[in-house]
């Protein structure tokens, strides 16, 4: 018999999930059948996810919000992807993308649209990656040609953090989620980003 799970997922305990909990649930996923992580997308080392996994079984359907809510590192999520539908035999629906619904389609053609279409978001984040770092490189040569010194202290914060910053300048994190990663308050943020902005070191 099929059953229908959903999953959620926000990166700090400060964040809403509401909006994906209303979606799962209009879907017809009962509450139960919900599992929601308050942890990074960074990798798929959280608690619930792990739980739902565990429980889906072959004809199972599982439903997310988007797809950044499955996870944030694309050649994980297409591993995690590949799981489900292929060794599970489970299938997935990402409701703010149709192209992502392996309940439709279940032919050749179908199951190339969806691996195609997840390894082009797997491209564009890659890179967009690439693309940061080499603003960052010509920003901190543009900046030392203008005869800016950066100081211990500034160099530790670029070093550790700059690319958690840039990723927030793209919209990839939200301001939320990018704190978390630091350990900072807002004002903190702000500030840090401020003097990086000024360094050349984030865009």
């Amino acid at each position: 018999m099929t059953k229908i799970y959903g999953y959620a997922r926000v990166s700090t305990k400060e964040q809403n999930e509401d909006r994906q909990m209303i979606a799962l649930s209009e879907y017809g996923v009962a509450a139960k059948n919900i599992y929601l992580d308050k942890a990074s997308g960074k990798d798929f080392e959280r608690d619930n996810y792990k739980r739902m996994i565990k429980r889906l079984r072959k004809s199972d359907i599982l439903i997310i919000k988007s797809i950044d809510r499955l996870g944030r590192n694309y050649e994980e999520i297409i591993n995690q992807w590949q799981h489900i539908t292929k060794t599970v035999g489970a299938d997935i629906v990402v409701l703010d993308m149709p192209l992502l619904d392996t309940t439709k389609n279940k032919d050749f053609l179908g199951t190339f649209i969806a691996d195609l279409v997840l390894q082009i978001l797997s491209f564009v984040s890659q890179n967009e990656r690439e693309n940061i770092r080499q603003r960052q490189a010509e920003g901190i040569a543009a900046a030392k040609a203008r005869g800016v010194h950066f100081g211990r202290k500034l160099e530790f914060i670029a070093d550790n953090y700059i690319d958690i910053f840039n990723r927030y300048r793209c919209r990839y994190i939200s301001i939320e989620e990018a704190m978390s990663m630091i350990g900072c308050s807002k004002s903190t943020f702000y500030h840090m980003m401020r003097d990086l902005r000024k360094a050349g070191k984030v865009f």
